[in-house]
């Protein structure tokens, strides 16, 4: 009986484990460091909207007129740039002097990876800077994430070029 239980220990321990992991020969547009939460794509619409509820709610009308630049990431990462974290502290400066405006965070990749990582990653870029906002003194009920993953690029093609203006951050506002 011991026997059979540490057999199918083992055997879950492995299963588990294994699921975990994926080979590449080389990374793809991949975490780097500590990786954070998974984001499962059937989660999303088609508008990148968490299935299970609207951002804030459905009497705000997106403001037009008001746009920020792009936050961009390095290869293979959510990490924010020394040089992006001044565009982010102009969102925060403009959310502080309109106090009625809330913010979707929209993280994009470039086209490298599997669709469910690129969701994943794009999340991870967006909560890398809704955090930041947050910690600026933003209220978090104020800020929202979602991911479109590679569904969205900036820019067409492939290359460096291309891929760079892809890894991006954008802003939609709210009021």
């Amino acid at each position: 009986m011991r026997t059979v239980v540490l057999v199918t220990t083992a055997l879950l321990l492995g299963t588990l484990l294994g699921t975990g992991c994926r080979s590449r020969t080389t990374p793809r547009d991949g975490l780097s460091g500590d990786g954070g939460d998974t984001v499962i794509p059937e989660l999303y619409g088609e508008d990148g909207i968490p299935l299970d509820g609207q951002p804030f709610d459905l009497t705000r009308q997106r403001l037009e007129g008001t746009a920020f630049e792009p936050v961009y990431f390095g290869y293979d990462s959510f990490q924010l740039a020394p040089e992006e974290v001044a565009k982010i502290e102009r969102i925060a400066d403009y959310l502080n002097r309109n106090s009625r405006t809330v913010l979707i965070i929209e993280g994009h990749c470039d086209e490298r990876g599997s669709n469910e990582y690129n969701l994943s990653l794009g999340e991870q870029r967006a909560l890398s800077v809704r955090s930041y906002l947050v910690g600026l003194g933003i209220a978090a009920e104020r800020v929202q994430s979602r991911s479109f993953g590679e569904e969205r690029p900036a820019v067409q093609g492939t290359g460096e070029a291309a891929w760079r203006l892809n890894r991006r951050g954008e802003f939609a506002l709210y009021e």
